[in-house]
């Protein structure tokens, strides 16, 4: 008998004594024919020409050895197979010469075939070897890696091959820029003339070009700055800022939902519970991360966790990057609503220091899940929504077209949040977005954690409640009472002045500057009599007034 190989190839297998028993072993593929031997074949022919051969195949489960399935092709004429202590009869039972029963295989391992006639077989067993089953341990695990011996463990691991560069609609210009200066350098080393001066300023230029759109993106394009391909996920960032990692699955009730990622890692010798939402590098694992967009299972493995890190006084990080909660059928059977509510209303109650990140985008219940938190920071080009600009949108204006003009007005941007104070602080990120320098922006994520962490690590308990408490209580409030200069519209009616009234003192004032003025100019046409001219006492012509006035200024 020969042994199956590697890569799923297919041997025969022919056993010429039969009544010499089998015992598979390993994960192997068994088709089993039984025919007839030739030369019996030539004396049943001979006895009777009626008599038809018999065929019988045997197949073997493909992951299990507990059960055969016999298929009867056509009816045994004169052969009988023998099992020890029972006949064949009892072992098949009363099915039909076509039927389809199962035979364990501990009986046909165990068992002898042989014939108590003159007929003799010929057993052919084909085998194909499957898959062996892949560990994420290495032969060879080197105990000194980053993040510890255990991070072997983790199924994340660095993508054998590079991220392919994806260039966003409004970032074309900077391509072109970017092409003119390969284009020189390689025309500088075809021909071998000096183009330096040319090439400091092409770069000079492609600098500033960056730097001007990247500090006035509108919100659609930090929309799509967050949804970028190549865009760090969690993982990349906690294996960036921890000295170890350890990850922990399971909500312990039978699922692990692969959407979001639970460990416990230290940051400079401090231990936190690191609970996010984990998006594929590539469609390989987006399919297998399901995009990100957890299941009730996922947040309830969050939950387990947030009550562990509770339990032992480990502070809380999560990382929000998910376009939503997952809304099929199933997880809504399975009561995702219930799950959410379940995780807001015990983030509530924990004692531990709780912060929350956005790194991407965060959408609607499925972020805030998993973001009820003292403090809520996001990265620069994050956004953070209750409802997608495609989806807001098809609602308003009855066409996804209308995204732009839906980010504009949901105020989902860090900036806007910020200013509603829904976000408590904004994370820099490098020109270009977290994915032109991810180690960088990992590292002022680190730093952002520690600063927060020994503010809140100072509160008490009962501080630390109510702080939360009043985060979330004062969002949407307003003060009345205070004036604020409204935005003046295209078309709206001027504001008119108030109406003044004004004191006599001062009304005496304007009435002797006036009277001053008359006597000035009477006195220069030599029309003035009696004196000065005093109030209700003076005697003058108007007439005359009026036209010396007119002629003085004509003068």
């Amino acid at each position: 008998m020969k042994s199956g190989s590697e890569g799923g190839k297919e041997e025969t297998i022919k056993i010429e004594q039969v009544n010499k028993g089998l015992r598979p072993r390993g994960k192997w593929n068994y088709t089993w024919q039984m025919s007839e031997h030739p030369a019996s074949a030539r004396q049943a022919k001979a006895k009777s020409e009626d008599s038809s051969r018999s065929q019988t195949s045997v197949s073997l489960s493909t992951t299990s050895f507990q059960s055969l399935e016999i298929s009867r092709m056509a009816t045994i004429s004169q052969a009988t197979i023998l099992f020890p202590g029972a006949s064949a009869s009892d072992l098949l039972g009363s099915s039909s010469s076509r039927g389809i029963i199962g035979i364990p295989l501990k009986s046909l391992g165990m068992a002898h075939f042989s014939s108590k006639t003159n007929r003799g077989f010929a057993l052919v067993a084909k085998l194909k070897k499957g898959k062996k089953n892949e560990y994420p341990w290495p032969d060879e695990a080197d105990p000194n890696v980053k993040g510890g011996v255990l991070t072997h463990l983790s199924h994340f691991k660095p993508l054998q091959e590079k991220q392919k560069p994806v260039t966003l609609g409004f970032e074309k210009p900077l391509v072109a820029l970017e092409k003119k200066i390969i284009d020189v350098r390689k025309m500088a080393d075809e021909t071998g003339l000096d183009f330096s001066d040319q090439i400091i300023t092409l770069e000079s230029k492609y600098q500033q070009a960056m730097k001007d759109l990247y500090t006035h993106l509108t919100p659609i394009q930090r929309v799509n700055i967050a949804r970028h391909p190549n865009r760090p996920t969690f993982l990349d960032h906690i294996f960036s800022i921890t000295d170890r990692f350890v990850e922990l699955h399971g909500d312990r009730a039978g699922y692990d939902d692969p959407a979001i990622v639970t460990g416990i890692g230290s940051i400079d010798g401090q231990r936190y519970m690191f609970i996010g939402q984990q998006k594929g590098r590539n469609t390989k694992e987006n399919i297998q991360r399901n995009f990100g967009m957890p299941t009730p299972h996922g947040y309830r493995k969050a939950l387990r966790m947030m009550d562990y890190a509770d339990h032992h006084g480990f502070p809380i990080v999560t990382f929000i990057d998910t376009p939503g909660a997952f809304a099929d059928l199933k997880s809504e059977e399975l009561g995702q609503g219930e799950a959410i509510a379940h995780n807001l209303r015990t983030m509530f109650g924990l004692k531990v220091p709780v912060i929350s990140i956005v790194i991407g985008e965060g959408g609607s219940g499925g972020a805030l899940a998993i973001g009820c938190a003292n403090k809520l920071l996001m990265l620069e080009n994050a956004v953070f929504y209750v409802a997608s600009p495609e989806a807001c949108a098809a609602i308003l204006w009855k066409s996804a077209k209308a995204a732009p003009k839906a980010a504009e007005k949901l105020k989902i941007t860090a900036g806007e949040l910020c200013r509603l104070q829904i976000a408590d602080g904004i994370i820099p990120e490098p020109l270009g977005g977290a994915h032109a320098d991810p180690s960088w922006t990992s590292q002022q994520i680190k730093l952002a954690i520690k600063e927060s962490m020994d503010e809140l690590t100072k509160m008490d308990t009962e501080e630390l409640l109510r702080h939360r408490m009043l985060k979330f209580r004062k969002i949407g409030g307003f003060q009345e009472g205070i004036p604020i200069d409204p935005k003046r519209k295209v078309n709206m009616k001027p504001k008119e002045g108030p109406l003044f009234v004004e004191s006599s003192s001062g009304l005496q004032e304007k009435h002797e500057e006036l009277t001053s003025e008359i006597n000035e100019v009477l006195e220069s046409n030599g029309t003035l009599s009696n004196g000065s001219l005093k109030g209700d006492e003076s005697t003058y012509d108007d007439s005359r007034i009026k036209h010396s006035v007119g002629a003085n200024s004509v003068a």
